[in-house]
């Protein structure tokens, strides 16, 4: 029965691969405009000369003729997906638009990837304490706090914390992924210099998320302190602790559980916000900079690389899933 319901799921995130895969090479299509016509049309204005026949077969060898079989079209965009090819940049030309989202990942991974697992775990603990001592002093104040919390605009935190710590106190760097003035590599001052610009949007991103974690938490555990398989446990003697996290938590982090894999799956989107606002080195600000200059490559290959990630994060969740909840199991 698992190998089976493993086989179903597996064949129904191959099906959403390949239509991801044909809507983001379609989409761009659809859109007014192409890279060959973008080029063509700043070189005309920088040079304010018609490009020759021989500069435009050139450029559409490279980034496609819009006027070629769609059917061709897609035939090649999957002969280059296959290869690892994700197209040239227009902004970065010649840099493959790989080579760039290679560059810029590991930037978004530890900042978001690390922030998001800090969040989680930050609400979902306070958020058992919440639920498990619901109507207590302790939930009265946070839950509330939470609550407004979750409904602040992050881009305010971020704005506000920005120009606190960063103009007013100078604690922290307005901008960047590390000083410019060192040279990348695995040293000290380097290594310094990285958590010290991402600190700020790091703080930021925690403080804005935690709270969602929390009310999902402790809406979820106050629910199943009522549970009958919980008061069971209490009425045996064992310690609060116990039956807290042993049994009220374990069942009641199945939904955050799944959202947390989601949010995961997220990761390599980046923080789009916090990348824009603190000009983080990021896919985030990749994809902000290839959206204001046209770059179609390099969105193509940031949406692929998202959509692909987002899959493969809810693939991972359904079979953790069927490990966590013995009801998946049974059914199959």
């Amino acid at each position: 029965m698992r190998l089976a319901f493993l086989a179903r799921r597996l064949g129904f995130y191959l099906a959403a691969a390949v239509a991801a895969i044909g809507l983001n090479f379609l989409l761009p299509r659809l859109m007014p405009g192409d890279p060959s016509s973008a080029i063509v049309e700043e070189l005309e204005r920088v040079s304010g000369q018609q490009v020759p026949a021989e500069t435009l077969m050139s450029i559409r060898a490279i980034f496609g003729n819009p006027s070629d079989n769609l059917a061709q079209q897609f035939v090649d965009y999957a002969r280059q997906l296959s290869h690892g090819d994700l197209g040239v940049s227009v902004v970065n030309f010649p840099v493959p638009v790989a080579d760039l989202v290679l560059q810029a990942l590991p930037w978004t991974l530890l900042l978001v990837g690390a922030t998001t697992i800090t969040a989680f775990a930050i609400g979902t603990l306070l958020g058992v304490v919440a639920g498990w001592k619901a109507g207590s002093r302790f939930d009265a104040i946070l839950t509330p706090f939470t609550t407004f919390l979750s409904s602040v605009p992050y881009f305010w935190v971020a704005l506000l914390a920005l120009w606190v710590f960063g103009f007013v106190l100078g604690w922290t760097p307005l901008s960047g992924g590390y000083d410019a003035d060192l040279p990348q590599g695995f040293s000290f001052a380097y290594a310094v210099s990285v958590l010290h610009h991402g600190l700020l949007p790091a703080a930021t991103i925690v403080f804005s998320a935690f709270g969602g974690w929390l009310l999902g938490m402790r809406n979820m555990t106050v629910t199943t302190v009522r549970e009958d398989y919980v008061l069971l446990a209490q009425a045996k003697g064992l310690s609060p602790r116990r039956v807290m996290f042993r049994y009220a938590a374990r069942n009641a982090m199945l939904p955050s559980f799944t959202g947390f894999a989601m949010a995961l799956g997220g990761v390599v989107g980046g923080a789009l916000l916090t990348e824009i606002v603190f000009s983080y080195p990021g896919i985030g600000y990749l994809l902000y900079e290839a959206l204001q200059k046209r770059d179609y490559p390099m969105m193509q290959g940031v949406f692929l690389l998202i959509t692909l990630a987002v899959l493969l994060a809810n693939l991972v969740a359904d079979l953790a899933y069927v490990l966590l909840d013995p009801r998946i199991r049974a059914k199959g």
